[in-house]
């Protein structure tokens, strides 16, 4: 069993993520809109993190280890210890302490910004654009949807490609999962509940930094949301920009320590997001239900994600027993734990990567792709504070929190 193999939609439409075949070339040919290289030639990669700011996520220093035909050139790291650490396990050949220098000096052709907070994603993502790079960005994309937007102009401008690091769309039983879903499994598509991990984050950063991975799944299965509605609590009231502070990591303002949002998709599928502490214990382990016809099937978010379906009993005098159980056509469930790790997700999706760029698409987990999912995060707060429908896309781009 080969955890690298993909099968992925070359298109632009996210609901059709998982039709077609494509074959991955990791040495491929890479076209930029400044340069071309030879085919015979190595690829210039280097890697931006921050130690004790974001450092490199769950392994996005590592993404271009073991291609043949990449060459991880630099890293960039203002703290000298963790850049030390981080070059050794990315093989660079060289070391900055400032980025900028690093794209000036070494003009790469593949850039991750692999740290998660997202204070100095704009800047740093900007820069690598503005020399050439196509860019691999750790979640969430951006704090804003302006800034998002931005990056966006200036890579289509240019011819580049921008990836985020939403890896479950990736893994196989996904994949198998949404055809299984289109041949009927559950009947027709009606309701899909997610709720974050609900821990001491619950609230505003439970769903900035999980929520945004529930957010794409849900734009996968229903098709791009046309407005929501929500609740965000502080406390037990309802919250104002008053309420913004700084989360854990620098991911942009937050508010709220409950939230319950609304999302309406196409063909009537309704959508809620829920993240409170006092809903863990019942909700479990975070991820998405979703609601057909003829069935249920439950979704535990992993690297690669843990799939169930409800067999539901019949009422009787004695009350009703509904069961989940393993889909039994999922293609991991016997995968090993290094199987399932962070190292080969990043890997599919570095994969279609590169192939969007030999081939002038879209990644399948693109930047547009993310800029929605932080459209949903903004959308909430934008309708607990006006307390009315929001219509998506938006036209607020700054942050709703923001004064």
């Amino acid at each position: 069993m080969n955890p690298s193999s993909i099968e992925v939609h070359p298109g632009k439409d996210r609901r059709d993520f998982l039709k077609g075949s494509i074959g991955l070339v990791a040495g491929a040919k890479l076209i930029s809109g400044a340069a071309r290289a030879a085919e015979t030639s190595k690829l210039k990669a280097a890697v931006i993190g921050h130690t004790g700011r974001g450092d490199y996520g769950h392994g996005h220093e590592l993404i271009f280890n073991d291609y043949p035909n990449i060459e991880v050139v630099a890293v960039a790291d203002p703290v000298a210890a963790g850049r030390a650490k981080a070059a050794e396990r990315c093989r660079a050949a060289r070391q900055y302490a400032g980025y900028r220098e690093m794209l000036d000096k070494e003009k790469p052709q593949l850039v991750s910004v692999a740290l998660r907070m997202t204070d100095q994603h704009h800047a740093m993502i900007k820069a690598a654009l503005q020399v050439g790079a196509h860019v691999y960005s750790e979640k969430p994309f951006t704090q804003t949807l302006a800034e998002a937007d931005d990056l966006l102009a200036t890579a289509d401008k240019a011819g580049l490609k921008i990836v985020v690091a939403h890896q479950m769309p990736y893994a196989p039983n996904m994949q198998k999962l949404k055809k299984a879903l289109a041949d009927g499994l559950i009947g027709e598509l009606l309701e899909i509940r997610a709720h974050g991990k609900q821990d001491t984050r619950a609230g505003g950063e439970d769903m900035m930094v999980l929520g945004t991975h529930l957010f794409d799944l849900i734009c996968r299965f229903a098709g791009d949301p046309l407005w929501c509605t929500a609740r965000v609590l502080q406390k037990g009231r309802d919250i104002t920009r008053s309420d913004a502070h700084p989360a854990t990591e620098n991911i942009g303002p937050i508010a709220g320590d409950e939230i319950h949002a609304q999302f309406a998709c196409p063909n009537g599928v309704n959508v809620t997001f829920t993240s409170r502490t006092k809903n863990r214990q019942t909700a479990g382990l975070w991820g998405l239900e979703l609601i057909g016809s003829k069935g249920g099937v439950k979704i535990l978010t992993e690297a690669i994600p843990k799939i169930y379906l409800l067999k539901s009993g019949e009422w009787t005098a004695q009350g009703r027993t509904n069961e989940w159980h393993p889909w039994p056509e999922d293609p991991t469930l016997n995968w090993s734990t290094a199987e399932k790790s962070f190292g080969p997700s990043n890997r599919r999706l570095v994969d279609d990567w590169l192939n969007a760029i030999k081939t002038d698409r879209d990644p399948v987990c693109s930047g547009r792709d993310a800029r929605k999912t932080l459209e949903m995060v903004m959308a909430v707060y934008e309708a607990a504070l006006t307390q009315s429908r929001v219509a998506l896309p938006m036209v607020r781009r700054t942050h709703p929190l923001a004064s």
